[in-house]
């Protein structure tokens, strides 16, 4: 009998990532997605613990679930309730004592125990599982049960060794892993096979990656190599892991974007030491130079915290100028935002919120205006664009360019999952716009244009 599964999800591209493979764990005991959790048999909430009050947002909907699993049980229906992710590592028990009605906690580490944890919960027990397992959690996940689609995420490395003293990834993701590169090329293969003509790699210091005797850029190579791959991506890297190699890559393999996400997260040296980030923005800056020589066109982004313990204003005065130099296509910028266990939260200078505020103001006007005017200047040209989602409304197709601008054209959803020419047309902030540039590839016989390909040609 088929049963219904409900997965929310919280956070970065791995746990997008580890909500699927939780889907393809969960399939052979015949668990079928469900968008609403409301005729769910299992409900997850795949959970984030970088930002402030991460817990109790969980809680928020935990409340949800509380009352439709409540429900189904006065109409003799059982539903479980799961927390996962980095929320039921770190804070495991205060969700066991604030949450009686909560059927199971997972860890990371530990998703292909979900079979097994299930039956227990099934038997009346709560199940928790929030090891670091000495074997691989990816030995035992399976191969995908469904498609991703054009474009689809791999998780080639997982965990940190980095200790930045404001981040708890290293306590819920563990060390730094690295999936053995046969294994990784073995599952690009099927997400191949399977229509994926973009891959994604994904790590929390993914340019650490050392798999027998390649490193990411080796690895990028290997995966060039696959028939039907048209483009791969990675992130998100660190400036201590960031080599010549790499740089190289960008410059030599056609399928790698010219795109990077590099987090500096400061501009100020002094910050960044407080940070224990052991790169200095000179440091940073460099790397930008080398791999603008290498790539010319690359694109970059990054992510910044303001309002660090003890930032002063010359501190944030830095971290402007830094901007300023590198001058990003996109960013993502936050206040700091205290972690428990973590270093940074029993460091002394805390920023007032007002100035944090007022910084954050500061440095946003900049990095948006930065990032339209990057959209902006793409206005005029054609560009390759790989649609890889459906829009909201019909005849929408959306897409993305070489350099991760989203692209939203009126388009034939015979299109969808073919890379188009498009000629841009107007610009966003967040976005830009287009019209096919039409060629026979775009047109089909017999079958007429639509007005948006008549007016292209």
């Amino acid at each position: 009998m088929s049963k219904k599964l409900y997965i929310k999800t919280w956070g970065c591209q791995m746990n997008v990532y580890d909500s699927k493979k939780m889907a393809d764990v969960l399939a052979p005991l015949g668990y079928a997605p469900v968008d609403e959790p409301d005729t769910a048999d299992l409900m997850i909430l795949n959970t984030c613990h970088i930002r402030e009050k991460a817990t109790e947002k969980v809680f928020s909907d935990l409340g949800r679930l509380r009352d439709i699993k409540k429900e189904k049980a006065g109409q003799g229906q059982k539903a479980l309730i799961a927390v996962a992710g980095c929320v039921a590592q770190a804070e495991g028990d205060v969700i066991l004592q604030r949450a009686n009605y909560v059927d199971m906690i997972v860890g990371p580490q530990a998703y292909h125990k979900l079979p097994e944890m299930i039956l227990k919960a099934n038997g009346g027990e709560r199940a928790i599982n929030t090891d670091f397992p000495p074997e691989s959690k990816f030995d035992h996940l399976p191969g995908e049960s469904a498609p991703q689609g054009p474009s689809a995420f791999l998780s080639v490395q997982e965990g940190c060794d980095k200790f930045c003293t404001f981040c708890v990834v290293p306590y819920t993701r563990g060390a730094e892993y690295s999936r053995p590169p046969e294994q990784v090329l073995a599952e690009a293969r099927r997400l191949a096979d399977s229509g994926a003509k973009e891959i994604m790699l994904l790590g929390q210091n993914v340019n650490a990656y050392h798999g027998g005797n390649l490193d990411l850029a080796g690895l990028i190579a290997a995966i060039a190599d696959i028939n039907g791959v048209e483009r791969i991506r990675y992130m998100t890297s660190h400036p201590r892991d960031m080599n010549d190699n790499l740089i190289a890559a960008h410059r030599d393999i056609p399928q790698l974007m010219p795109f990077m996400h590099l987090p500096v997260q400061s501009g100020s040296d002094r910050i960044l030491e407080l940070m224990n980030r052991k790169h200095t923005a000179a440091e940073y800056l460099e790397i930008i130079a080398k791999q603008r020589a290498a790539r010319p066109d690359i694109a970059f982004s990054s992510d910044f915290i303001v309002g660090f313990p003890g930032e002063t204003d010359a501190d944030h005065q830095a971290t402007m100028e830094l901007a300023r130099q590198v001058n990003f296509a996109s960013c993502y910028s936050f206040k700091y935002s205290s972690r428990p266990g973590t270093p940074g939260a029993v460091m002394g200078g805390i920023v007032p919120e007002d100035v944090k505020d007022a910084r954050l103001q500061e440095l946003q006007a900049l990095l948006f205006a930065q990032q339209k005017a990057y959209n902006e200047a793409t206005v005029g040209k054609v560009v390759p664009v790989l649609f890889d989602r459906k829009g909201e409304k019909p005849g929408q197709l959306l897409g993305k360019t070489p350099h991760m601008q989203s692209v939203y054209v009126d388009a034939p959803e015979r299109l969808f999952g073919q890379t188009i020419d498009i000629e841009i047309t107007r610009a966003y902030q967040n976005g830009i716009t287009g019209t096919i540039v039409t060629t026979p590839e775009t047109l089909i016989p017999n079958e007429p244009p639509t007005p948006t390909e008549r007016e292209a040609a």
